[in-house]
């Protein structure tokens, strides 16, 4: 081989081995078992869980410290003598890119730079050797070349630590990785959490992950640190204007309005368009929304939801292991059961709290009674509870008609229910005759203004509960407690269960009380009432508002908004069936 120096064009590779990647690469195309990169090696040697996520759910995030790592690549010295190549090996299994190859004293040496410290100023971190090591088998494959050394740059500490590389070794380290990857590859269950804390902390899928919250579970630790953001910096855009129209322009979406005024606003700062009505969007606006991990939402102008684009996570492995968790009868059971109680619980709280007169709770008999009641049906669900965990320890199998069938659940859930909209109306500052008067619950449509607030309040709670569930990548047509049908999916509804209260009922009477709703708001007819434009903006303005606002979660100790919320719950039900038991619907008002 020559020494000659070569071009640094990222599409350029060594003469001598363009015709062999050429051969690899045409292998590549045509195998049955797909290679694994070498940065999915590196993500399995640092925590398999990580890999797992990566490669076989398909989730990757960009955090900063990844953006500041591909920083560091585009500006290291692209001298005449390095050189860039991307190269693949059926033999090995594994594909990948070089980013630098010297050639230094007539031997190619394969350099991988990273922008931490090495391990104690001394030595490589175990996931940066094997990586550098799959790097340098598949260069002396394409080579024929006999190489006994790789370098990987450690950039915060100034090290360059020299990794001696024996041919048949490394092979065999390599190989023993490539299998275990296809392994993990095969499975449907998510590794456990097996690293230190310090691998936890710098990684950017703790978001999805979650495991500090996963070790406070399993008791491993007093306290956690909170990993999962507490608030989401992106936006969530309802567009009300009919006849409104909404087209890409480079990297921004611009809102065009009938009266043909605009408005752009920055794209990688949208996590969500909710679309009202008669709102027209371009397709090549639907592309970059997929394309940019943008939910897309039509609602219509009654404010039901029609449909979505919401991309996201959603590999096949996830939506396998939840479908099986629904097909116990037992699992089901109980995880609807903690739904419920939570549900009445604080619709009982919030009653409590909202009847009080003059800081002392003297009430009157109705209500007392409609309180009571409530309690009896929380203590006939704890004993429901109770039963479940008898047969669940017991040999016989679970009934749909038991006395704690989903069917008894429900029945104790709807009487709550009753009785909770039956207190409701004495909670506002209306009178018999006022346009906010309460009388009860109805729908399909909404006969009075309360209840159409109701009902569009629902509707957006609905979308953010759709959104969270397919971005954490769970079928949200696989519920456990609301039947299946046509007109919603279950699961969206199952997790709505949590929110309603805490969401939309105790901001939404609170507006009322402020007296913020005029008949200028609502569009009137007979037998039913919608919410106008002006209208819908007053109520998604108290709705976001809401979202926006903290709290501090009863379990896990620490607080995030209601908005992240929805997002942490999905996260905590799958948790169910991957991981550790316990944190999903323990929402609680104080």
């Amino acid at each position: 081989m020559t020494s000659e120096k070569l071009s640094t064009d990222s599409n350029s590779v060594l003469p001598e081995i363009e015709d062999a990647f050429q051969s690899h690469h045409l292998a590549e195309k045509t195998t049955d078992e797909p290679l694994i990169r070498v940065m999915a090696l590196h993500a399995l040697a640092y925590c398999e869980r990580l890999f797992y996520l990566e490669e076989v759910e398909e989730i990757r995030r960009a955090d900063a410290n990844v953006y500041a790592g591909r920083r560091l690549h585009e500006t290291l010295d692209k001298g005449p003598d390095i050189y860039t190549m991307e190269l693949a090996s059926e033999n090995l299994g594994i594909r990948g890119k070089l980013d630098c190859v010297r050639r230094q004293s007539g031997q190619l040496v394969v350099y991988e730079h990273k922008k931490g410290k090495s391990q104690k100023g001394v030595d490589a971190w175990p996931a940066d050797r094997l990586q550098v090591l799959a790097y340098t088998l598949l260069l002396a494959e394409h080579t024929r070349e006999n190489i006994d050394e790789a370098r990987i740059r450690y950039h915060a500490d100034n090290k360059t630590i020299k990794i001696p590389v024996i041919i048949d070794n490394a092979g065999v380290e390599v190989r023993a990785a490539v299998e275990r990857a296809r392994n993990l590859r095969e499975s449907l269950e998510r590794p456990p959490v097996a690293v230190s804390e310090g691998h936890c902390r710098t990684c950017s899928l703790a978001p999805v992950c979650l495991p500090e919250e996963e070790r406070f579970i399993r008791e491993e630790k007093s306290s956690l640190q909170r990993l999962f953001p507490p608030d989401d910096e992106r936006r969530t855009i309802h567009i009300v204007e009919q006849g409104a129209m909404v087209r890409k322009d480079g990297d921004q979406i611009v809102v065009y309005f009938p009266d043909g005024t605009k408005k752009p606003l920055p794209g990688m700062m949208i996590a969500s368009l909710v679309l009202h009505g008669n709102v027209q969007i371009s397709t090549q606006m639907i592309h970059f929304c997929a394309a940019n991990d943008i939910g897309v939402h039509w609602l219509s102008y009654g404010g039901h939801y029609v449909g979505g684009l919401s991309p996201g996570a959603g590999a096949v492995q996830r939506r396998n292991r939840q479908f099986q968790a629904f097909q116990d009868p037992f699992f089901r059971s109980s995880i609807a059961l903690r739904l419920v109680q939570t549900k009445v619980e604080n619709q009982l709280r919030y009653l409590l709290r909202a009847t009080r007169t003059e800081g002392k709770e003297q009430r009157s008999s109705e209500i007392e009674s409609s309180l009571s009641s409530i309690r009896s049906e929380i203590q006939s669900l704890s004993q429901i509870e109770r039963k479940l965990n008898q047969k669940q320890n017991g040999d016989e199998s679970l009934s749909e008609n038991s006395s704690f069938s989903l069917d008894a659940v429900r029945g104790h859930e709807g009487m709550a229910g009753r009785l909770y909209f039956g207190v409701l109306p004495s909670v506002l500052s209306v009178k018999k005759g006022d346009l906010m008067y309460f009388n009860g619950r109805n729908r399909r449509p909404p006969k009075d203004p309360f209840n159409s607030l109701l009902s569009f309040g629902y509707a957006l709670l609905y979308r953010d509960c759709v959104s969270a569930l397919m971005a954490v990548g769970l079928d949200p047509a696989l519920g456990f407690y609301h039947t299946p049908r046509s007109a919603a999916y279950p699961l969206a509804l199952d997790l709505m269960e949590l929110f309603r209260v805490i969401l939309w009922d105790v901001p939404l009477v609170g507006s009322i009380n402020r007296g913020q709703w005029t008949k200028d708001d609502f569009s009137i007819t007979y037998q039913q009432v919608w919410l106008n434009v002006t209208g819908r903006r007053k109520a998604i303005q108290i709705y976001e508002n809401r979202k926006n606002e903290k709290w501090k979660h009863p379990v896990l100790s620490y607080s995030l908004s209601y908005a992240r919320s929805i997002e942490l719950e999905a996260k905590l039900l799958e948790k169910e069936w991957t991981g550790q038991t316990g944190c999903f619907a323990r929402l609680r008002l104080r």
